[in-house]
């Protein structure tokens, strides 16, 4: 169910595009399998037809000829460019929300990391960590790093004054040795 919940965007324009073809199929059919001069003369070609215009590959071996089979061609055209722009914006917007929450996460967590109130929330999320979402599980992975962070004894490089977490053998800033 939480499958279809998150991919209820992408499932209504698959379903658009289908009914698109299959009723961009049937009228063509039946404007133009009465035309002598129709090349789409049974459901097959029609629906053929339909798939490789919604597409926008129009490979041309199959076309209408009557002018209601191309007012149904410019239809599912126009169709099949507005899906493919809809499916492209869902995705760039699915993109967009998860670094943000990502950012976000990186930028709420460190404040709240001083008291031993975060400390308790970490625990309570670790006891019920197989039904936390993505989003959660990746905020408390960042708030786990910066209670470690804030529990580690911090390095120091002399000479140019970079900061490390975890003691390195040489200064990756100034490549200073450090004992």
């Amino acid at each position: 169910m939480m499958i279809v919940k998150t991919n209820a965007g992408i499932i209504a324009l698959a379903i658009l595009a289908i009914l698109v073809v299959g009723l961009g199929g049937i009228g063509v059919y039946l404007a133009e399998h009465g035309n002598p001069r129709a090349n789409i003369t049974n459901l097959g070609d029609a629906f053929w037809w339909a798939v490789v215009t919604i597409t926008t590959v129009g490979y041309g071996d199959y076309y209408p000829v009557t002018a209601v089979g191309r007012a149904i061609a410019v239809i599912v055209m126009f169709s099949g460019i507005g899906v493919f722009v809809l499916f492209v914006s869902t995705l760039a917007q699915r993109r967009f929300k998860r670094a943000e929450s990502r950012f976000k996460a990186t930028t709420d967590v460190q404040p709240t990391l001083q008291g031993g109130e975060s400390k308790r929330a970490i625990k309570n999320k670790i006891d019920e960590i197989e039904n936390l979402a993505q989003e959660d599980f990746d905020k408390l992975i960042i708030a786990m790093k910066e209670v470690r962070r804030s529990l580690l004894e911090d390095y120091k490089c002399s000479r140019c004054g970079s900061v490390y977490h975890a003691k390195p053998k040489f200064c990756s800033n100034c490549g200073l040795e450090l004992t």
